[in-house]
């Protein structure tokens, strides 16, 4: 029986050390844009805690801009590119983890080198693509874009996450008289839930939180997403940081819940491909 090597004081000293700073660099900022949206504009850089507490900058925020036209966009926006998104990178992996078919190596690097190219690069091409299809301020227009950035990378890790399930799963459900996508729906799909709560995660944070295309595809301020409209708040005229950090935090709510209800999923399904069954 191997023997539990004990930490010195010192390293324990050192480990607790790093994990308090840690935290504290991690908490800092949300809980700075907390309480800096329920202060006065004029307390907005103030190093003090919350002195004339006020709901204002919420209310302002609700009621004299167009926070419910970008939330509704946002939200048109996310389901569209979380269920299209989720459905093909299903599909995908699905494929790729368990056919052989002429194209299918070049398909993989393909889904491999899309990942290399910074977002800013594709902008312009994307743009020009946008503007002739005439997709520009549409919410499809932006759904189009967002898949482009995650179904190749959900594509892949749904592939690792499809080979650690047995194929004699598949082999059983030819046996009964199911096609391919039956044996798919019915009886993969069931067994991939840590991996779709995985892809469908990446996919929600990648059309809710994106800017870059979100304000060069989407002009007027009706027509912004959530994550443009913060934009408005801070430009070169001028900033109010109040209703900034209100909205901030009100955008960071159904991340949050959609966070908890993924997270007893995301570490399994996150390290279903360093092992096959």
């Amino acid at each position: 029986m191997a023997r539990t090597r004990k930490r010195s004081p010192l390293a324990s000293f050192g480990l607790h050390a790093g994990l308090v700073v840690a935290t504290v660099c991690a908490l800092f900022p949300p809980l700075w844009l907390l309480v800096t949206s329920f202060k006065p504009k004029s307390e907005s850089f103030s190093a003090s805690l919350v002195r004339n507490f006020t709901f204002g900058n919420y209310s302002h925020v609700i009621d004299d801009t167009h926070f419910l036209d970008w939330f509704a966009n946002s939200l048109i926006v996310v389901v569209g590119t979380t269920v299209v998104g989720v459905f093909i990178a299903a599909t995908t992996g699905y494929a790729i983890s368990r056919f052989r078919f002429p194209g299918m190596r070049p398909l993989m690097w393909v889904l491999l080198i899309t990942q290399m190219f910074p977002m800013a690069v594709l902008i312009v091409p994307l743009y020009n693509t946008m503007a002739k299809l005439g997709l520009l301020n549409q919410p499809l227009g932006l759904i189009i874009t967002y898949l482009t950035v995650a179904v190749p990378f959900c594509a892949w890790m749904m592939k690792g996450f499809f080979d650690t399930i047995p194929v004699d799963i598949d082999e059983s459900g030819r046996v009964d008289g199911l096609n391919p996508f039956g044996t798919f729906w019915r009886l993969i799909l069931p067994l991939a839930r840590p991996g779709l709560a995985v892809t469908g995660f990446y996919t929600f944070v990648t059309a809710w939180a994106e800017v870059a295309y979100a304000t060069a595809f989407m002009t007027g301020e009706e027509n912004l997403t959530l994550a443009g409209g913060l934009q408005t708040f801070v430009n070169r005229y001028g900033a109010d940081w109040g209703s900034m950090t209100a909205a901030a935090v009100i955008i960071a709510v159904p991340a949050a819940v959609v966070f908890g209800l993924a997270q007893r999923h995301l570490v399994s399904g996150l390290t279903a491909g360093a092992t096959k069954s």
